[in-house]
């Protein structure tokens, strides 16, 4: 292994663990809401996630409810977001 090599592979191993060391310190705000959004709505947030990731750019939106009912939640916004990719697919 030549000097390039190692020294390629030490930066890229320090950032690795720069951006888990980040990442570890991140947390969320606590939950407060009665009714969090379930399966349902994830659907749908996540059908539109091109949409949402758009405005985002341009306004103060989230791409992904917070506070939300958890698992079900999470299922559902990835089927949406396979749903769209496969209306695009098919689209073209």
């Amino acid at each position: 292994m030549n000097a390039v090599a190692r020294h390629r592979s030490l930066v890229i191993a320090a950032s690795l663990m720069l951006a888990l060391g980040l990442a570890a310190c991140a947390h969320q705000p606590p939950a407060t809401s009665y009714d969090p959004p379930g399966f349902l709505l994830a659907l749908l947030h996540g059908y539109l996630i091109f949409f949402s990731v758009i405005g985002s750019i341009f306004l103060d939106i989230r791409i992904y409810a917070f506070p939300n009912s958890g698992f079900w939640y999470d299922i559902g916004y990835v089927i949406g977001v396979l749903g769209a990719l496969f209306t695009i697919l098919l689209a073209f």
